[in-house]
């Protein structure tokens, strides 16, 4: 279980960072185009993030 936990949250982290380092990338234009895209993207992870904590509690609650 702690293993799985471990993974889950490197995963997370993993995506983050290429998600933010991909973002630096690219011309002027597509960069102001792709701001809008990022923030978006980002609000996603935070909700998924949030989301898959509360669904690993209620896992360890009512299952573990």
């Amino acid at each position: 279980m702690t293993l799985g936990l471990i993974l889950i949250v490197i995963i997370i982290l993993a995506a983050l960072l290429s998600t933010i380092m991909l973002f630096g990338k690219g011309d002027d234009d597509y960069r102001n185009a792709a701001k809008k895209n990022t923030t978006n993207l980002s609000i996603i992870y935070i909700v998924v993030i949030l989301l898959s904590f509360i669904a690993v509690g209620v896992y360890i609650k009512w299952f573990a």
